[in-house]
């Protein structure tokens, strides 16, 4: 009876200092995905809270007349976003542009999302662009292969990469 006592003092002892490492873990994790990267959705809502989409009307009257990313005229209806620095473009110009490179107007450069939020947006990209990287790899090892054979469709053969 005393050995089963103190068999089950251990079990219980490991089980306690597992959970604490597991509570742990958890809240390394949250704290992560507080202060992790921001997603492209989460980027996009950022640049329309902090620079409405407006409907361009002939009313309007833009000091502007065309995009100056993708050099067309404003249409009746289109959707257009008009920074802090008086600058218009087309919406989706100006957010493909935003993603791309600094968050800055693309005429005179000034800040449109702080720097932060920019640096945590690439993040992402980042972390995604890894992980479409390494997807061949996982998918071979789950099929517990030493070798994977990767088909690139602009290359008239395939490539054997052994990884071991």
């Amino acid at each position: 009876m005393a050995a089963l006592s103190k068999l089950l003092n251990k079990v219980c002892g490991k089980m306690i200092i597992l959970l604490a490492s597991l509570v742990i873990e958890v809240i390394i994790l949250l704290q992560k995905l507080r202060s992790g990267p921001i997603t492209t959705r989460q980027y996009l809502k950022l640049i329309e809270k902090k620079n409405p989409t407006i409907c361009y009307t002939k009313r309007l009257k833009a000091e502007q007349a065309e995009c100056r990313v993708c050099l067309s005229q404003f249409q009746e209806g289109e959707k257009l976003r008009k920074l802090k620095c008086q600058h218009t473009f087309h919406r989706d110009c100006l957010d493909t542009w935003l993603q791309q490179y600094k968050a800055t107007c693309p005429l005179c450069r000034k800040q449109v999302l702080p720097e932060d939020v920019v640096f945590k947006h690439r993040q992402h990209r980042n972390q995604a662009a890894e992980n479409h990287h390494n997807l061949p790899y996982l998918f071979s090892a789950f099929r517990g292969r030493n070798t994977l054979q990767i088909n690139y469709p602009t290359f008239s053969s395939s490539y054997l990469i052994d990884y071991t």
